[in-house]
């Protein structure tokens, strides 16, 4: 039996059609690894002295969705959810500590609706936006392509941090 609900991303299709189910297919697969564990399980940090948890990296990577989309389309001056007021500090989102599903998924789920509301809105993958941070601007093209490799790189993590949760691979 097939447990998997992800949608696999399409074997052919425009560039940007391609990039948006990727990027998708990677942020279901992030909530994947973390089905079914409680707070506590979430919170569970790597090894000393890493704080990283599987409830850090849903953290960051909202962090990821806001920094990448809202930030650089919509408003340059938009604060960072868990960095100290008036920085970015993309390790500060990694303390779970204090955190909780309902926390970390809910300001989640709703970056990458304005992630997607964004993408979506955007005529074309050359449409730019400024990246506060660099001074520059960037297109969307390379932010979904950014914002992508950030999934795919932590989606690692997540499969080692779920394995030593609870035994867990290959979700």
């Amino acid at each position: 039996m097939n447990t998997d609900d992800r949608v696999a991303p399409p074997l052919m299709g425009s560039e940007r059609e391609t990039l948006r189910a990727q990027l998708d297919h990677h942020r279901a697969t992030l909530a994947r690894k973390c089905a079914g564990l409680g707070d506590d399980a979430l919170r569970r940090l790597s090894m000393p002295p890493s704080t990283l948890s599987l409830l850090g990296l849903v953290r960051h990577l909202a962090e990821v969705e806001r920094a990448w989309f809202r930030r650089v389309f919509e408003d340059n001056a938009s604060p960072m959810l868990w960095s100290p007021p008036g920085e970015i500090d993309f390790q500060a989102a990694y303390d779970a500590s204090g955190s909780t599903r309902a926390e970390a998924f809910g300001v989640w789920e709703a970056e990458v609706e304005n992630s997607r509301r964004v993408e979506q809105a955007a005529g074309s993958l050359d449409v730019t936006g400024h990246q506060p941070r660099w001074g520059e601007d960037v297109s969307l093209r390379m932010v979904m392509t950014h914002v992508l490799l950030e999934y795919a790189r932590h989606n690692g993590h997540a499969d080692l941090l779920r394995e030593g949760v609870d035994g867990t691979v290959g979700v």
